[in-house]
């Protein structure tokens, strides 16, 4: 090939579609003889029911079937689950109430389901859903963080509503660490809860067809395969080997979209109780009331530190809010994937973290975008900047002083960082920001009457979630590999079936790259196809930025498996042997010679083996026809990318308004097969993260109403709250695949956070929690002014 595909900025093959409107959403898909469903969902968030009367609303015009959770138990239907099992620092196991897909006897959350009204018409459906009647007997609500654990359990069984009281870290050596310390910084932190607000709502069709007994689901999902899973094996919906799933384009995931919701079970059962399709599409009011919200976090940290500096210990404690109900990825969320982070990229030979988490009255919490990592460098670059702020040190010499240097490095916690070089990003991003030049830029805003700030965050995350035997072992309900296979046509077409979902991360373009760089097929004749269970072999699919690590290196091992039996059947139809046949941009070349075939030509000798010239069969002994091949591949350990981000804001003193005015990147990401998807990935990240520090808040009243149930309520952030950000790349290959690639998707949302706090917090003097809204800042400011007065 002329050039390589890997690193070269090609445009998104996925882009026409999208652009043009011919995108195929589960909401576009209508099925013959389609009927369509509505969820009777609780207003209360914490109630017993008595009675759900439907005789007025069965009667009703248009309605088909109404069913409620006396029905689904009566088909011992599975309620939904929590797919990683936490251990108590006491040894006992986490305590998870049942959660069925339709409330049976109490509702916990405003929005939980209660009943699906199926109609020949959405608007039907509405209407007699209006003519449930529930009886209720409202209870008092538990509400907020960190009164849970001193309020009345909202389940049996559970005391001070604790999941679970989950410790990591030696704590003898962690206090001595303290003991010793010359000084110790402490800060009280919140990271707010997130509503993910993908472009597309969530949305499911269940189809079956009771000829062949076949149940087919169309949904808005991140893990098809894995969804089959669950509702075949838990919520026993229907036997897997006649169970479809069906994810087609999805507008966005962030990681609302792994679970297995109840919506999937009901529509899914529904469709054979009635034997004809049922659709169901979420309205934004719904999303906001039952999609997983993410973070909710209340933490206590402390840093011990020597005169000249140095680190030498961190302990945590944090209560995490899970809402209602445990969820899927729910319960390793604010453990696993939290606290081994929580030393970030610095050498700290001493730590320990405890996390409680609580039930309350509110919707359930899972990932969202980051998982665990943002929370976490939330706590460690706070920490860290005031600490540097106590004893007087630069920002950027404060960091270096701590960094970890020496690769592979094991922390005292968890991970074993393979690669990395933290003092090179910083760097770069000290000379992109032009950092040494800030206090002058400081004096001009003052001259305009605007504070400004600047903050650091200099991160390091693991994503990739692996390997199987090690995820296992600490709780995961399944392993985390990944799949692949590449199927030649007989014409030179190459087909990539992968288990990664690709709902915005630009699968179709990237791991089009890789196999045209493997194979040395040009990338509009390659076709990548997910998200479709009868069509792939099974996948783990997306989240955790695991997709080209893991999933593009499990088509890597396949394209290999390619090319070594192509070299076979080049061998014989070159006359010569497999060990002289080299294999370069497309071509098995015989060494020292000009004797050679395209990949192209064997493909169709594998396809077609009868006659070719004088050998009876271009086939080997033992060979079979065809050009297909297999591959899973569980990784050896985490990826590691790292990064430094540097946020400068201005405020505005009157009406404390804060804006974004510069804000530099810096990223390891290792190898980049794409920089321009890679770019987009990275803005998409960032802009998130400014959104939970300055804009983003999920507000529930006492009684467990969430009051910002809506755009009007919910402030998103946009295009005009963002500066253009300025990019850059260090890279430390990664050691654990052979693409050497780190993931990339969530490194922006999980360092901006802090990067912005700490640039606010810089700018007004005063200390205040996420997000950094007007009002916040006016009375941080009416504060400092005060004390400066009163001293």
């Amino acid at each position: 090939m002329a050039s390589s595909l890997i690193g070269s900025r090609v445009e998104r093959k996925e882009d026409k579609k999208f652009l043009t409107g011919k995108g195929r959403y589960t909401a576009d898909i209508n099925l013959a003889n389609q009927t369509y469903a509505y969820f009777v969902r609780s207003p209360h968030a914490r109630a017993t029911i008595s009675k759900v009367d439907i005789s007025k609303a069965s009667n009703a015009p248009g309605v088909v079937k109404i069913l409620t959770g006396d029905d689904l138990a009566k088909d011992k239907i599975g309620g939904l689950i929590a797919g990683w099992k936490i251990v108590s620092q006491d040894g006992t196991d986490m305590k998870c109430p049942p959660h069925p897909p339709l409330a049976n006897n109490t509702v916990n959350f405003v929005g939980d389901h209660v009943a699906i009204v199926i109609a020949e018409t959405l608007d039907q459906a509405k209407d007699a859903a209006e003519k449930v009647r529930v009886d209720y007997k409202v209870l008092k609500a538990v509400v907020n963080t960190g009164d849970a654990m001193n309020s009345k359990p909202i389940h049996d069984g559970i005391d001070k509503n604790l999941c679970y009281d989950f410790l990591l870290g030696d704590k003898g050596k962690t206090d001595e660490a303290f003991s010793n310390a010359d000084k110790v910084v402490k800060l009280d932190l919140v990271n707010n809860r997130l509503i993910p607000n993908a472009m597309e709502p969530r949305a499911a069709i269940g189809d079956y067809n009771p000829s062949s007994e076949e149940l087919t689901l169309y949904t808005a999902s991140q893990n098809p395969h894995l969804s089959r899973l669950i509702l075949s094996a838990f919520n026993a919906v229907h036997p897997e080997h006649k169970f479809r799933v069906v994810a087609p384009d999805v507008g966005g995931g962030f990681g609302s979209k792994i679970n297995a919701y109840a919506e999937d079970v009901v529509v899914a059962w529904a469709s054979k109780k009635i034997e004809r399709p049922v659709k169901w599409v979420a309205e934004r009011t719904e999303s906001f009331l039952s999609d997983n919200h993410g973070r909710d976090h209340l933490t206590h940290v402390e840093l011990a530190l020597k005169n000249d500096g140095k680190i030498t210990g961190i302990k945590v404690e944090t209560i995490a809010n899970l809402g209602a109900y445990a969820l899927v990825f729910a319960t390793v969320t604010p453990t696993y994937l939290y606290a081994p982070l929580l030393i970030g990229p610095y050498d700290i030979p001493a730590a320990c973290c405890n996390v409680k988490t609580v039930y309350t009255n509110t919707a359930p919490t899972d990932a969202y975008r980051g998982a665990g990592r943002p929370e976490a460098t939330y706590v460690v670059e706070r920490i860290v900047t005031e600490a540097a702020k106590e004893i007087g040190m630069d920002q950027a010499e404060f960091r270096k002083k701590n960094f970890i240097n020496k690769f592979p490095h094991q922390q005292c916690l968890v991970h074993n960082i393979d690669s990395g070089d933290y003092n090179a990003h910083l760097d770069k991003a000290l000379e992109l920001s032009d950092y040494k030049n800030f206090e002058n830029r400081r004096s001009q805003s003052s001259a305009k009457g605007k504070l400004r700030g600047i903050g650091f965050s200099t991160y390091l995350e693991a994503c990739g979630i692996a390997p199987s035997a090690v995820v296992m072992s600490i709780g995961a309900g399944v392993g985390l590999w990944e799949s692949a296979e590449i199927r030649f046509n007989a014409t030179g077409n190459v087909s990539v079936f992968t288990g990664a979902h690709s709902h915005g991360q630009s699968h179709d373009t990237t791991f089009a790259q890789i196999v045209g760089e493997k194979l040395g097929v040009p990338i509009e004749n390659i076709d990548i196809i997910h998200g479709d269970t009868d069509k792939g072999p099974f996948g783990m699919g997306t989240y955790g930025s695991r997709s080209l690590a893991v999933g593009g290196t499990a088509i890597v091992k396949a394209c290999d498996k390619i090319i070594e039996k192509g070299r076979k059947v080049a061998a014989k139809m070159l006359e010569a042997k497999p060990e002289e046949v080299e294999f370069k941009d497309g071509e098995f070349i015989v060494k020292n010679s000009n004797k050679k075939k395209t990949i192209g030509e064997i493909a169709f000798a594998c396809y077609l083996p009868g006659t070719y010239g004088d050998i009876k069969s271009p086939l080997p002994e033992g060979v079979e026809p065809g050009l297909v091949e297999t591959s899973f591949f569980d990784p050896s350990n985490f990826s590691f990318p790292s990064g430094t981000h540097i946020c400068e804001v201005e405020v505005d003193q009157d009406t404390g308004e804060t804006k974004v005015v510069k804000y530099t990147v810096v990223d390891d990401f290792g190898t980049i097969i794409n920089p321009l998807v890679v770019e987009g990935q990275v803005h998409g990240g960032v802009a998130q993260g400014i959104g939970q520090a300055l804009y983003e808040n999920a507000h529930y009243d006492e009684s467990g109403q969430l009051i910002t149930a809506s755009y009007m309520d919910y402030t998103m952030p946009r295009a005009d709250n963002f500066p253009e950000f300025k990019l850059g790349f260090t890279s430390t290959p990664a050691t654990s695949n052979p693409l050497g690639a780190k993931g990339c998707g969530e490194a922006g949302t999980i360092a901006a956070p802090p990067a912005v706090m700490n640039a606010v917090i810089d700018a007004i003097g005063e200390d205040i929690s996420m997000p950094a809204t007007s009002e916040k800042v006016c009375n941080a400011l009416q504060k400092n002014k005060k004390n400066k007065e009163a001293a």
